[in-house]
């Protein structure tokens, strides 16, 4: 942990590069059934100087809306619970709305003005809900909370956030030094895979994309194919990886802000070829399985040993715990292959997040939860379903299947966090994931050429940094 917390560290003063143009949308897992403030509520922006709200009067409500992810699956409960020790220990009530599908079961209702008071739902969704907050200025900011005490303990907030966690992109989408989305659940990313079948097959995992084709080809021989993905939402944390792992982090960070040019380099066409060849390698069913009620069916074919790799989170034990698997499957993780030869992979730092929007009935109570959900009564709750937070000496414990996935950055891999820029809403161009990662499904299917895929990448990146926020 050490090692991944300096590397944190270390992307994080990378990262500073894009304050003065602007932060990142998550994207990440997708988080499907994974793996997605202010004085001025319309504009959602706060006093330069925020100071701590006051504590609410013991008693009120509030309203919660989070994802039914993998982790309450690996629980169930486990928000319900949280929600009950936040009353106990405040006096306040909550009303909690939990569901696989959140977007559908609030989103009507927010169109209406009914808006949850905080929400728990990560960037990367199909949907893009929480991009389109942060698109119109939406979210609450909360960098205030950050100076808050625990409710029930002595600590301040920012004592229970490892630092750099809230100096990213992730957290601070506007590049402008505050803080609007709440860190949560850590988890690395990267290719999972059955290493049973590995032992079976005397197979080793490549550690270079020479090394991935050559496998593909293996395997290939014996009807299995070398890729799938759950939806294309997870392309994000695959190809941030990707793009670190090709390009450093100049390359890295200049992609994010859509450098122009940036597409057209060594690097960045590496990264379109390898994605392309990649799409030739996946099972030709996943395109049509590659949606947020399907997309399990995607993650089976690993376990059912019909593919090798798919793109994922450590959600994946939980979510896949009741699901059929071949004999002999035990769940592995590798980071991205090098570029080449003597190179480092790479593995992506996915990190969810929790919200208020702008127009929160009840915000002060609202700061009062997200500040809770540090506390050492919802940190242990939530670990429970091996959700785990930045918070510090929680991975200390961590056994099995999770002990060898937080590891990943120990035995080599590098650390890649932050996310592509926000940019202002334009009519026509969707989110990132609309525009830079669906058109992978029509790359598998073949009704995408990598000429039509790249032209329309490039474009749509060009559009993003001339409306580039901050």
């Amino acid at each position: 942990m050490k090692k991944l917390l300096s590397m944190i560290l270390a992307s994080v003063m990378v990262l500073s590069l894009l304050a003065g143009c602007g932060g990142g949308n998550n994207q990440a897992p997708n988080q499907n059934d994974k793996p997605q403030q202010s004085e001025d509520k319309n504009s959602g922006s706060a006093p330069s100087e925020p100071s701590e709200p006051d504590a609410p009067a013991a008693g009120g409500s509030i309203t919660v809306a989070a994802l039914a992810s993998g982790y309450e699956e690996a629980y169930p409960g486990m928000w319900q619970e949280v929600c009950d020790a936040f009353t106990a220990e405040t006096g306040i009530e909550v009303e909690l709305i939990v569901d696989k599908m959140l977007e559908d079961v609030i989103g009507p209702a927010m169109q209406g003005g009914d808006f949850p008071d905080v929400i728990h739902l990560a960037t990367g969704r199909e949907k893009g809900l929480t991009e389109q907050f942060i698109k119109d200025n939406n979210i609450a900011e909360l960098t205030d909370v950050l100076s808050m005490t625990v409710p029930g303990e002595s600590a301040k907030v920012s004592d229970k956030i490892v630092g750099g966690f809230t100096d990213t992109s992730v957290t601070n989408p506007y590049g402008d030094g505050k803080t609007y989305l709440a860190p949560m659940f850590y988890s690395p990313c990267g290719l999972f895979y059955n290493a049973g079948l590995f032992e079976e097959k005397g197979w080793s995992v490549p550690t270079t994309w020479d090394e991935m084709w050559e496998l593909g080809d293996k395997a290939a021989a014996e009807d299995i194919s070398l890729f799938t993905y759950p939806t294309t939402g997870y392309f994000d944390a695959f190809f941030y990886a990707l793009m670190y792992s090709v390009g450093g982090p100049d390359f890295y960070n200049k992609a994010l802000v859509y450098d122009e040019g940036i597409w057209d380099t060594p690097e960045g066409q590496q990264c379109f070829e390898i994605v392309s060849k990649l799409a030739s390698y996946t099972n030709p069913v996943t395109p049509a399985q590659a949606n947020d009620q399907d997309f399990t069916q995607n993650q089976q074919l690993v376990l059912d040993n019909k593919a090798l790799f798919m793109p994922n989170g450590t959600w994946i034990v939980g979510e896949m715990a009741e699901a059929p698997r071949a004999d002999g499957f035990k769940w592995g993780m590798t980071a991205l292959p090098a570029a080449k030869a003597g190179g480092n992979g790479a593995s992506y730092c996915w990190l969810e997040q929790a919200w208020v929007p702008a127009e929160a009935p009840n915000l002060d109570a609202a700061k009062q939860f997200v500040a809770f959900l540090y506390s050492d009564k919802a940190c242990e709750i939530f670990a429970k379903g091996g959700a785990i937070q930045p918070v510090p000496g929680l991975t200390d414990s961590l056994e099995g299947d999770n002990k060898m996935f937080y590891s990943i950055y120990d035995n080599g891999a590098d650390a890649a966090m932050g996310n592509f820029a926000a940019y202002n809403a334009v009519a026509g161009l969707g989110t990132n994931r609309e525009e830079f990662f669906d058109p992978v499904n029509g790359l598998v299917n073949g009704s995408v050429s990598q000429e039509e895929w790249v032209s329309g990448f490039k474009a749509a990146s060009d559009q993003m940094r001339e409306n580039i926020m901050g």
